[in-house]
Order: C-alpha cells, then structure tokens, then sequence
C-alpha cells in the first residue's frame, strides 16, 4: 500500500519553527514530486510549496511562506520536510503532504497529485 504519512506538527509561539515530516511508505519518494498544502477551518485549501522529483530538488513556494519556509528531501530516509520559521498566527492549520510520480522532471504540479497524506496539526498562538 502506497501511503505518506507526515509528522511533527504541534503547537508554537509566534516568531517560532517547527519542521515537518512527510515520510512515504510502500514506494521510493526519488521519482516523486512533493507538495506541501495548508487547509485552515472555513479556509480553502491551500498550496504552500513543492520539491520536484529532479536532481537540483527545484522548489517552488507560496508567496505567503516565501523566505519562512523551506522543503528540502533526503531520499535515502525516503522523507521530504517542510521547515518553517518565523511562524505567524495565520500559519496555523492541518498541513498535509501530496506525491506525484514525475520521475525526473523539474516540473511542480499544482494540484494534480495522486497519494495524499492524512495531515497534521500545526497552531501557531501565544
């Protein structure tokens, strides 16, 4: 069974990191590109960035997130993570992890991903 689970979130002050996990189970993340997406309560989800499947790990990010946060892969560990810093109140959500085989390529999708993580929390207060 193809699955990716991600773990790390929990709960921060504002101006604090946390750094996600996205781990994939039942396949090699290597020729998968990976996305980040945030889904606030009564908000839409949305893209916060992605690592393709290439060589160079070309990354992409939301404007909002932009110079905060950052994906990087070890594909030895089968893992991608997201590492968040300077985190604001208007971080907070369930962020969750997607793949799309893309074996290779530079490209980012935007939301056509096959295999979804279940999500996890992040809250970011004082």
């Amino acid at each position: 069974q193809l699955q990716l689970v991600e773990s790390g979130g929990g709960s921060v002050q504002p101006g604090g990191s946390l750094r996600l996990s996205c781990i994939a189970s039942g396949f090699s993340l290597v020729d998968y590109a990976i996305g980040w997406f945030r889904q606030a309560p009564g908000k839409e989800r949305e893209g916060v960035g992605c690592i393709s499947s290439s060589s160079h790990g070309y990354t992409t990010y939301a404007n909002s997130v932009k110079g905060r946060f950052a994906i990087s892969r070890n594909n030895a560990e089968n893992t991608v993570y997201l590492q968040m810093n300077s985190l604001k109140p208007d971080d907070t959500a369930i962020y969750s992890c997607a793949g799309l085989r893309t074996d290779g390529s530079s490209w980012c999708p935007t939301y056509e991903y096959e295999l979804w993580g279940q999500g996890t929390q992040v809250t970011v207060s004082s």
